[in-house]
């Protein structure tokens, strides 16, 4: 028994590391889809990122295909939902602002949490809840009102993202899916989905960028940002909670800005900064580990 209780915090500890890498890449990939979307419509952008790492991943479909398809084609109909209003925010906003604001989805989690695994968040997410509200309207100009079309798709990306980890979170605790396959037929819903509205909304396929810029920004989101980072999710969050894992992902808004300052030369206002680090604050604040009765308690 210690020994599977041993084996079961190495594996967690493990998860919880992958996660950590995510934020970082995550982190960065506000600025490289920014960078991207200025050679290539959003649409055809997606398609050309998802495309690519679904051929990637086919092998890993090999004799499991069918247990993936189920949940794999739900959560890859959410995903393309994140994608789409990420994808497109992005490209109204800032990528510091994007960052910050996807941020409260660690603060949405345990509430979406609430509703789907019928597990109640306790007083304090309800606080910061609060003060992550606050800080994104220091954030995004001190008033609602102002916030531009960007960053409300943010915000309903953040949204999504937490409906995500717990749907995954329910639909994986009883099945036994390799998490690669998962992400295989995560990202051909994507890529599909994509290459439908573009074909809607463009009448065809615009001829593809000649700028390398573009390219190697689309071959870093899909090899770090897209291909490890879902595998990394999808193998964490049968292994952690759902608020454990938003958490560990909570440090992404982070790097996000210092990622946006230093290759995009973006600049954030004093009263910016403070509402990003509540927004982050309170995400940390909601979800640490707690003592009853001496007994440390995790999420």
């Amino acid at each position: 028994m210690d020994n599977q209780r041993q084996r079961a915090n190495e594996t967690a500890q493990y998860a919880g590391v992958m996660l950590l890498v995510v934020a970082v890449v995550w982190g960065t990939s506000y600025g490289m889809a920014k960078q991207a979307v200025l050679f290539y419509p959003v649409a055809g952008f997606l398609f050309i990122r998802f495309m690519l790492t679904f051929v990637l991943l086919v092998p890993a479909l090999r004799g499991c295909w069918r247990q993936a398809l189920g949940p794999g084609l739900l959560l890859g109909a959410v995903l393309l939902a994140i994608f789409l209003c990420e994808t497109f925010g992005v490209a109204l906003t800032s990528a510091s602002n994007a960052a910050f604001l996807i941020s409260l989805c660690v603060v949405l989690t345990p509430f979406v949490e609430w509703l789907m695994l019928r597990q109640r968040p306790e007083n304090n997410a309800f606080i910061a809840a609060g003060v992550s509200l606050c800080g994104a309207l220091l954030l995004t100009g001190g008033a609602a009102i102002t916030m531009n079309a960007g960053d409300k798709l943010i915000l309903g990306a953040a949204l999504l993202r937490a409906v995500m980890v717990c749907l995954t979170k329910k639909l994986m605790q009883h099945r036994n899916v390799p998490a690669l396959a998962l992400t295989a037929v995560q990202t051909g819903v994507v890529a599909a989905g994509s290459l439908a509205l573009l074909l809607v909304t463009r009448q065809g396929i615009p001829a593809l960028p000649q700028s390398a810029a573009f390219w190697g920004a689309t071959l870093y989101l899909v090899l770090f940002c897209t291909l490890f980072a879902f595998f990394a999710q999808n193998y964490a969050v049968k292994r952690l909670t759902p608020t454990r894992a938003s958490l560990l992902m909570g440090t992404e808004p982070l790097f996000g800005a210092l990622f946006a300052m230093l290759w995009l030369q973006e600049s954030l206002t004093p009263a910016a900064w403070l509402g990003g680090l509540l927004i982050v604050g309170a995400s940390v604040w909601a979800t640490r580990p707690r003592r009853v009765a001496g007994v440390a308690l995790s999420n």
